[in-house]
């Protein structure tokens, strides 16, 4: 039963065969004229050559110039040439496909203009999207890097739109940071303030006490108890005695307020230094720039087409219509046959 089976395939694939050579001068004529169609269709009159450009870049790992110079903690030092890996690169991605650098590269080389899209059509930032999606691609590499992908049908503009989106790109994560670099620089700034005019108001305080006599108040306690002892046990009603009385007193009353006033100086110094170097850092990732990417291969403007590429449209073209021309031979023998019928 098998047997039969596999020799009626076999008897009906050589059927088939001898059909379609019986039909070979139409599927002939049928993949000429698809061929000689396609060669005349992909001209640059029927559809414009397109010139492609690229940008390749990676992303740096450094987002803050302190962190990489200097802090003195090995274990959260950055180096600042080292690449970014897949997360640094996913987001240059995320920024490329912002509406920001859009706009700007919209803006800039009037692509409405550009693209033929009429300013009064109803869905023209539709179709301008459209366009811009399918010309410019980004794509993240297999090595981590970012890849800026310009097809337009000037080289020149396909090279220079590249190499302005990668600048973009640059200068917007910049200003990302930057912005969040000022938040905190201006956060660090008004605690370091606060702190130096505290220290300030509390040294003016400690001068005031120093001029009542006031210099080391346990110091003095104990020399001053001494010497009161010793003047006593000579002469108990002496003006030496009145005189560190009067010592006394003083201290009494402004000792504490001077301990107090002391110890929260040095500690408050303690917090300066360390705010101190806190502001200096955040200072300099506010102030200072570095390049967010580093940049492999610039554009430069293509010297052939990239599309369309024209011996791949004619062998589609004259394929499927082959494809097209013997389906439907079958088509029409199978129901000319089942009319016999």
């Amino acid at each position: 039963m098998i047997e039969k089976s596999t020799n009626n395939d076999s008897f009906s694939a050589i059927r088939l065969v001898l059909f379609l050579w019986t039909k070979k001068t139409i599927l002939i004529i049928v993949t000429i004229v698809a061929a000689i169609a396609a060669t005349i269709f992909s001209m640059p009159t029927f559809i414009p050559p397109k010139y492609k450009s690229t940008v390749v870049l990676f992303p740096t790992s450094t987002n803050s110039v302190s962190k990489a110079l200097l802090n003195d903690n090995q274990s959260y030092k950055q180096d600042l040439m080292q690449f970014g890996e897949e997360e640094d690169a996913e987001q240059l991605l995320q920024i490329l496909n912002s509406s920001i650098i859009r706009n700007r590269i919209v803006e800039k080389y009037q692509l409405m203009k550009h693209y033929d899209i009429e300013s009064d059509n109803q869905f023209k930032r539709t179709l301008l999207t459209k366009e811009y999606e399918s010309n410019i691609r980004y794509r993240r590499t297999e090595n981590m890097a970012v890849e800026i992908t310009v097809m337009d049908i000037d080289p020149d503009t396909s090279a220079l739109i590249a190499n302005n989106i990668a600048s973009l790109l640059d200068s917007l994560k910049s200003n990302m940071i930057k912005g969040r670099a000022l938040r905190g620089y201006e956060i660090v700034k008004q605690e370091y303030d606060n702190l130096k005019q505290g220290i300030a108001l509390k040294e003016d305080s400690m001068t005031i006490l120093r001029r009542l006599g006031i210099h080391d108040y346990e110091t003095q306690a104990e020399m001053i108890n001494q010497q009161l002892a010793i003047e006593i046990a000579r002469n108990p009603n002496s003006a030496a005695v009145k005189a560190l009385d009067n010592k006394l007193s003083t201290l009494a009353e402004y000792g504490g307020p001077y301990v107090s006033l002391r110890d929260d100086l040095e500690h408050e110094k303690k917090i300066l230094t360390e705010v101190r170097e806190k502001f200096d850092k955040a200072k300099i990732d506010y102030e200072e720039e570095m390049p967010q990417t580093f940049i492999v291969d610039l554009a430069y403007p293509a010297e052939k087409k990239s599309y369309p590429v024209r011996w791949i449209i004619v062998v589609v073209a004259s394929l499927s219509s082959f494809l097209l021309a013997v389906f439907s031979l079958v088509i029409m023998e199978g129901i000319k046959q089942e009319t016999k019928q």
